[in-house]
């Protein structure tokens, strides 16, 4: 993970790591540079004052950004103090294998970034299993504004959000999957795709958009990917 929007002293290149494999995750490795992460030495190592669950997980503006285990609420950590700012917890939302996307790993409450701000991306029983957006204020995590889609989140393998648009992935695993699916928050509405998306190492488990690189990154079997990116009018 980067921040699209550094704060001192950490600066666009700061790379934070996860594993999130186990029952008890708290650890965030932080690499001030790029050789740092490559080499595998990092330069801090933050314990969390309670453990996250799924790969959800996004910095922004100085603060990670994650799910608590085995709940609905949504946590922000400052990175400079490693204090705990603020604690929401989403109305309704699924967790700990309620609605993930379709490859599992409890990813039900997936936080992502665009130019516009925070976003958070689950589902409730409300919706059905649906995929529910809701854009949330960074400081203390109330929520702004939701919408309700209908794109079948278990339908899908991962998702990110561009410019107020949410973006599915058909497959986690295929290297022939796409992007599939388009929905507008602007005008509510959505849109079959067939944007060719090749899974290289065949497990993305993570996909985030960075505005301020203006690409997506992803997590696929142990390797950090990126993915250039251009824009046209649906």
């Amino acid at each position: 993970m980067r921040d699209p929007q550094p704060a001192h002293p950490s600066t666009r290149e700061t790379t934070w790591r996860i594993d999130t494999v186990g029952p008890d995750i708290r650890q965030v490795f932080e690499y001030e540079l790029l050789s740092q992460f490559l080499r595998g030495y990092p330069s801090k190592v933050h314990v969390l004052p309670r453990p996250l669950e799924s790969t959800g997980a996004v910095v922004y503006a100085g603060s990670l950004y994650f799910q608590a285990a085995e709940s609905r609420t949504v946590v922000r950590y400052e990175l400079n103090t490693e204090t705990v700012r603020a604690e929401k917890e989403l109305p309704g939302a699924g967790y700990h294998g309620q609605f993930p996307y379709s490859w599992g790993g409890y990813t039900d409450i997936d936080l992502a970034v665009d130019e516009t701000g925070l976003w958070v991306i689950y589902s409730t029983e409300e919706a059905k299993g649906a995929i529910v957006l809701s854009k949330l204020n960074p400081e203390n995590l109330e929520l702004e504004q939701t919408w309700e889609t209908n794109i079948r989140k278990q339908s899908v393998a991962n998702a990110f959000i561009i410019c107020g648009t949410l973006y599915t992935v058909s497959s986690y695993s295929s290297p022939d999957a796409t992007v599939n699916f388009a929905y507008d928050t602007g005008t509510g509405s959505s849109k079959a795709l067939a944007v060719p998306f090749k899974n290289r190492y065949k497990y993305s488990s993570m996909i985030d958009y960075n505005p301020l690189e203006k690409k997506l990154f992803a997590w696929d079997n142990f390797n950090m990917v990126t993915y250039d990116i251009k824009l046209s009018k649906m």
